[in-house]
């Protein structure tokens, strides 16, 4: 068993970072990397109706249980499996299947927020933001929550002008700051992600990541 080594990934909303954040744990040996989505800790509310639960911030870091991540991250750590919550954004329910997983050497973590919180920001080994234009991430914004989430376009207009906007400007763009490394465009950006997968291999095959 090994001391898992710890990537955070952040970066706006369609940035790309979920492609980033894919390719590198896809990228790397068979059972050598898994991936943890910080959207996966969203809070359950069930004393909320649908619609009330609709109107819901779901950009500010108080609508994530990131105290829980922070305890399955220390959990890995240890060498301690764990059971991920799972979230269902079309009824924005947390479901009742969790996901077993392991300690592995590598853990990849991503979302929009996990660099704003310094208990968080503070687990990870290695800082990667996806740095992607503005007009870009709108367009993947949309089309992602209509043809994924079953969004309408005037429900994403709304929510993007009255919280996804200003939580970015508010908590994303200022936590870019604490990165290591800065990826501009996102999964297109190959040369970027062969980089991080050159230095993640060598922390693999050069015994980097400590026994426990």
């Amino acid at each position: 068993m090994v001391r898992p080594y710890f990537v955070g990934v952040a970066g706006g909303t369609g940035s790309g970072k979920t492609t980033v954040a894919r390719a590198i744990a896809g990228g790397l040996p068979d059972g050598t990397a898994t991936l943890i989505e910080h959207d996966a800790y969203y809070r359950d509310r069930p004393d909320l109706s649908y619609e009330q639960r609709s109107e819901l911030n779901f950009d500010h870091p108080d609508a994530l249980e990131t105290q829980l991540l922070i305890d399955h991250i220390g959990a890995l750590r240890e060498g301690e499996g764990v059971e991920l919550p799972e979230y269902d954004f079309a009824t924005h329910r947390r479901s009742e299947t969790r996901r077993r997983v392991e300690p592995q050497p590598v853990i990849v973590v991503e979302g929009i927020l996990v660099f704003a919180d310094e208990r968080l920001r503070s687990q990870f080994d290695l800082k990667v933001f996806v740095d992607t234009d503005a007009d870009i991430r709108v367009f993947r914004r949309i089309r992602r929550d209509i043809e994924q989430r079953g969004r309408t376009f005037a429900s994403v207009r709304e929510q993007y002008y009255s919280s996804v906007r200003p939580m970015h400007l508010q908590f994303v763009e200022p936590s870019k700051r604490w990165a290591d490394i800065i990826v501009p465009e996102g999964g297109q950006n190959l040369v970027a992600v062969e980089l991080l997968l050159t230095k993640l291999r060598a922390v693999i095959d050069q015994g980097l990541v400590h026994s426990l």
